[in-house]
């Protein structure tokens, strides 16, 4: 078979490239979150449910009743968590053979729980209907934080391209924050440079397991933010590019009027 081509390589931006960033957002160490560029949306990170259902055993029963057979170590020391949420921290894929995308939409209905509670963002604090003791059912794998699974990344790769005047050769830009770093450096952030038709490739960049924390167009016509924090990432710009995310099949896409 071929060898694939290596991926495109991103010229390094200095870190003055986010002063405007900071003056437009404010504090960017989680990400910097912008306003409506003139408008905004909140695309959801995936979560996805077997085929099988969610079933009634957590993922924090699961782990206590491998414990207790001796399938796996308990955890200890600190910073050991206290309970196994389901939940992850970083990039994500689809989970595999046996596994269905679930909507927040979906399991909104279900639950009588909002998609996002009133006043708060997308986080491990929507859903507690859903879960038990704070950990999610072992049939659901929740939204990871602090970044976008591959798929939905891909996907709104292709609708910035698809809403950007230069499609595929607009010039954007990438950050991301020190804590998503494996060797982290708050002196000289890491800023990477190039064309967006190429940015499926900084979902894989080896310094990090995570997606970045921004993406913006070098025109500043539209800004990307994922918080290290949340389950969902922020989409500003212009009007056209919002509607295409809230109306669009694959990704999952929200306007919160408390976080326009």
């Amino acid at each position: 078979m071929p060898e694939e081509p290596p991926a495109p390589r991103r010229a390094a931006a200095p870190s003055a490239s986010t002063d405007w960033l900071l003056e437009l957002c404010g504090d960017g160490i989680t990400g910097f979150t912008p306003p409506a560029l003139p408008d905004a949306a909140w695309v959801l990170n995936a979560m996805y449910e077997h085929e099988a259902g969610p079933g009634t055993l957590s993922h924090h029963e699961y782990r206590q009743a491998r414990q207790r057979e001796g399938g796996i170590r308990a955890d200890t020391g600190i910073g050991a968590p206290a309970i196994a949420t389901g939940g992850g921290l970083g990039r994500a894929d689809h989970p595999g053979t046996g596994w269905r995308r679930l909507r927040w939409a979906e399991l909104s209905r279900r639950t009588g729980d909002p998609v996002v509670p009133e006043g708060l963002l997308p986080s491990y604090r929507c859903f507690p209907s859903a879960k038990k003791d704070d950990s999610w059912p072992l049939g659901i794998v929740p939204p990871t934080e602090g970044s976008l699974d591959r798929p939905t990344w891909n996907r709104l790769i292709d609708l910035l391209t698809a809403h950007s005047p230069a499609g595929a050769d607009t010039a954007c830009l990438a950050y991301w924050t020190p804590l998503m770093l494996k060797a982290m450096d708050f002196d000289n952030l890491r800023v990477r440079t190039g064309r967006l038709g190429d940015a499926r490739s900084l979902y894989d960049d080896p310094e990090t397991v995570f997606s970045p924390s921004n993406l913006w167009a070098q025109d500043r016509s539209w800004v990307v933010c994922t918080d290290y924090d949340l389950w969902a990432t922020k989409v500003a710009g212009p009007p056209a590019l919002v509607e295409a995310l809230l109306s669009d099949s694959e990704i999952e896409a929200v306007q919160l009027p408390w976080a326009p």
